[in-house]
């Protein structure tokens, strides 16, 4: 099934959207309905379609409407170094959206004034963390560059052996 790309953008949008604005939850990012600690390689594969390219750890790379994404997933490394249940190897660790032209700023985001997330400058980079929800933007020049969805910490705790 091929998704139209007007779709895409509007999910992508919604998505942004959404995240900028939800930021009192206290369960991890979740975009498209992929989310970190639950959901799998084959509701990464249904849900974003035919990966087009994969790198020697699994991680999956997509287009998607404004850019990529990147699907990173857990491993039996990462699962013994943070004492995490076996049965998370194999979900989705990180979701890293890479935005072309993005014209959103951290103004336009309502971040520079939100409290939850912890701000850093360096050159002509900004980032924006709250890693109580999972979330870390970056900016480079003032326009988004990359949004950065993990597991949250409350999901992290709960996560553990």
């Amino acid at each position: 099934m091929k998704r139209s790309p007007w779709r895409v953008l509007v999910i992508l949008l919604l998505s942004l959207a959404w995240l900028a604005t939800s930021v009192g939850s206290a369960s991890a990012a979740s975009w498209n309905g992929i989310q970190p600690l639950k959901s799998r390689r084959d509701d990464v594969l249904k849900t974003l379609g035919k990966p087009v390219a994969e790198d020697a750890n699994g991680a999956l790379r997509f287009v998607v409407a404004g850019g990529t994404a990147l699907v990173v997933f857990v491993d039996r490394k990462f699962v013994n170094n943070k004492k995490l249940r076996p049965n998370l190897e194999g979900t989705v660790l990180e979701i890293v959206l890479q935005h072309d032209h993005s014209n959103e700023t951290p103004q336009s985001m309502n971040l520079l004034k939100n409290r939850a997330f912890a701000h850093d400058d360096m050159q002509n980079a900004s980032v924006f963390r709250n890693l109580k929800d999972g979330i870390v933007y970056t900016f480079l020049d003032g326009k988004l560059h990359t949004t950065r969805l993990t597991f949250s910490d409350s999901e992290l705790a709960r996560a553990r052996r």
